[in-house]
């Protein structure tokens, strides 16, 4: 294998070595010296075709441009967590809601690093092959960006922002592309956004990650206020270039410049759609695998005058600074990328990365009378339900493969430190078949019980949303049973997945000890909820929940309703939720004093300096997620109830202080009224390990401060 990894790269670099007389191939110039020389060698159809082909079975590669010695370039590739789709192995991390769990930017970073160490190997080894074909590239369609909206799927925005930052940071950091794209909403949607809900709500992450660098964005499949995504010059030209100043290129989700026409009806045939979409903003079309596309009608569209060769070259302009970017057009000595191969995939490294994003992805939602951690129990555990061994749930949508001997169930991890009794009682998720006796004989067998229950990609994936938050068929009845008879024997509750989940009755019954969330750990798993259990060092937990969990239905709004009202801990009634967005337990406890600004008053266009101490007062080390709130005392429009406006994951000794330095910007004030607005007023901050005022909260008190922001109203621009 060594010498064919070799033989192999020697080939690449052959291959990457032709045409080097050309300008745009030395190195020497700046980027856009050479981008200047490359875009004056294309013609219109070489152009035509590399907006055409961004992808998806026959509609990829980008063809090769041999006269210039420009080789096939392959834009659809999958990245979430991991090297997804691409044939032969792949180191699998958590699910994205997990690894938001984890209140950690540090953590995402070396997980979309490790992932761009995989990406960017497996691609060398493609290219040695010849092999173009979707998911065999180096422009990731990651991270997917999604505000908790609606409970059934999303995430949460100001979290985002920051974890989002450094994902990209992570995965640029080995030459990769990342490909940021949002949630959408039905086809068919007529539903109108507010402005403001839309720029303070929907939109702030995506800025960031512009304002970050990012190369690409995605239009989604969605309209907003009546305009599909991918022809919504609004969005992709006003906002994103003009507001943002965002240089790169927009490609589109699968098939949503054609669904333009053949979904949304917005136009009425492909040459239509083309004109549209390009005018509009977007630079790439990822199709449904027809050859003859939508943008393969550019240069009809500029025959007739209704798209300019400038609008062209500008549109094909960011593909080619991507490519070059990468190293595409270096000497192939340049880029000590292009030595990464088999060797640099699934390493120890990496495998130990996605146990470490494991166990700081899970969330302990309760622990009664200290049930975790447990001691080794003499006759071992009963491992009990859907999820207990079956490897191909523990994953999620969208997730590499990883070699089998890595994966690890709930039943495998256990079984590393004591004898278990396994039954499934439902083969699948959906639980509509039930075996109550195999899960009885296994749970009066041993003397620790683990209830192992959740969704699965059958209940909730890529359209495929949830009806409602209960727990899946027969699954409450198997909990109940497994609780009757472990007759007091401890019951730990572990769920397996993504949006939240009514555990009201496991909530409230106090034979069930503890309820670990773990979301979609992957292949990590059993290893992972083994060691935190069991309280192995460094492994208490602190990972606080992403979204807000709903009490029930009668909670949540209904879909059609864009409006941000009852929506998101930001916005959320008046009646509590099952558990707030930022809550987790910990094995010890933590006691906050001393919140402090650097000035009880500030200017308009101020910045303020927050500090609070945190201490540990248990008996065990841990982690802490040190959370920062802002609340508005008054203002001209409607405003969240409050904000989180920072946060830091920090270790925190036992009895021994540590002082967390927060900075709030005046940009984090600012309200949507037409424009960017900052008003005076009294402000409130909030600091400690949760939100404020909830009914269901951590031992830990949380501090607050006001401070008063004077002078007039200002537009934040003009600060």
């Amino acid at each position: 294998m060594a010498l064919l990894h070799t033989v192999g790269t020697l080939l690449l670099l052959a291959r990457l070595s032709q045409g080097e007389d050309f300008p745009f191939r030395d190195p020497s110039l700046s980027w856009e010296e050479r981008l200047d020389d490359l875009m004056g060698r294309l013609t219109l159809e070489e152009m035509v075709l590399q907006m055409a082909r961004g992808g998806a079975r026959n509609n990829g590669p980008a063809p090769s441009i041999e006269r210039l010695g420009i080789g096939p370039f392959t834009w659809n590739t999958e990245c979430l967590r991991g090297d997804v789709e691409a044939y032969g192995w792949a180191t699998s991390y958590p699910q994205a809601l997990g690894l938001a769990a984890s209140f950690s930017p540090e953590l995402i970073h070396r997980v979309a690093n490790a992932t761009a160490t995989e990406v960017r190997a497996k691609h060398n080894i493609f290219a040695t092959l010849g092999d173009y074909r979707d998911h065999t590239g180096l422009t990731c369609f990651s991270p997917v960006l999604n505000i908790m909206r609606h409970p059934l799927w999303g995430r949460n925005q100001v979290l985002l922002t920051r974890l989002a930052r450094r994902g990209r940071y992570g995965w640029q950091l080995k030459g990769e592309g990342g490909s940021i794209a949002g949630g959408s909403d039905s086809l068919g949607s007529l539903w109108q956004v507010e402005e403001r809900d839309w720029r303070m709500t929907f939109l702030p992450q995506f800025e960031a990650c512009a304002r970050a660098g990012t190369f690409s964005f995605m239009c989604s499949y969605n309209r907003i206020n009546g305009v599909p995504a991918c022809a919504n010059k609004k969005l992709l030209t006003d906002i994103l270039r003009g507001e943002w100043g965002f240089q790169g290129y927009v490609v589109s989700d699968e098939g949503a410049v054609e669904l333009i026409m053949a979904g949304h009806h917005y136009t009425h045939d492909f040459l239509e759609t083309a004109i549209a979409s390009v005018n509009a903003g977007c630079n790439l079309e990822l199709s449904y695998g027809i050859t003859r596309n939508v943008f393969m009608n550019i240069g009809k569209a500029v025959a007739m005058g209704n798209i300019s060769l400038e609008t062209v070259r500008a549109r094909v302009r960011p593909l080619f600074r991507t490519r070059m970017r990468l190293g595409e057009f270096d000497p192939p000595t340049m880029n000590p990328y292009n030595l990464l191969g088999p060797a640099n995939v699934q390493t120890e490294a990496h495998r130990q990365l996605a146990l470490e994003a494991a166990v700081r992805s899970f969330v302990l939602l309760k622990n009664q009378r200290g049930t975790l951690p447990l001691k080794a129990p003499g006759k071992g555990f009963a491992v009990v339900g859907p999820f207990a061994d079956n490897p191909s749930l523990l994953f999620g949508d969208y997730a590499p493969i990883p070699d089998p001997q890595y994966i690890y169930t709930p039943r495998r991890g256990l079984e590393t430190i004591s004898a278990v009794r396994f039954a499934a009682g439902c083969t699948f998720p959906r639980c509509d078949r039930y075996a109550p006796d195999e899960v009885k004989a296994a749970v009066q067998a041993a003397d620790v019980v683990v209830v192992c229950l959740g969704t699965g990609i059958d209940l909730e994936t890529e359209a495929v949303d949830r009806s409602d938050l209960a727990l899946p068929g027969h699954q409450l009845e198997l909990l109940q049973d497994a609780v009757a008879w472990a007759a007091g024997r401890p019951v730990i509750l572990l769920l397996f997945n993504a949006g939240p989940l009514d555990v009201s009755w496991a909530k409230g019954n106090e034979s069930v000890g503890a309820i670990l969330t773990c979301f979609f750990p992957a292949q990590a798993a059993g290893l992972a909820i083994a060691k935190v259990l069991l309280g192995a060092e460094g492994t208490n937990p602190a990972g606080r929940l992403p979204a807000t969990w709903p009490a029930g239905m009668h909670q949540v709004p209904p879909m059609e309703n864009y409006t941000m009202v009852g929506r998101t801990y930001r916005y959320f009634g008046d009646e509590a939720p099952l558990y707030p967005f930022g809550y987790g337990l910990s094995f010890t406890s933590f006691r906050y004093s001393s919140l402090k600004t650097d000035s009880d008053v500030i200017p308009i266009c101020g910045n303020l300096s927050v500090s609070v101490v945190v201490e540990n007062v248990g008996s065990r080390e841990g982690e802490e997620v040190v959370q920062l709130y802002l609340g508005w005392g008054s203002s001209s429009v409607p405003v969240p109830r409050w904000q989180l406006v920072g946060f830091r994951r920090v270790p925190v000794p036992v009895n021994r202080p540590v002082k967390v330095l927060f900075q709030v910007s005046y940009k984090q004030r600012a309200v949507w009224a037409g424009k960017w607005l900052l008003e005076p007023g009294v402000f409130t901050l909030f600091a400690g390990g949760q939100q404020p005022f909830q009914e269901t909260h951590v031992p830990s008190n949380v501090l607050q401060a006001d401070f008063v922001v004077s002078g007039r109203p200002r537009g934040s621009q003009q600060c």
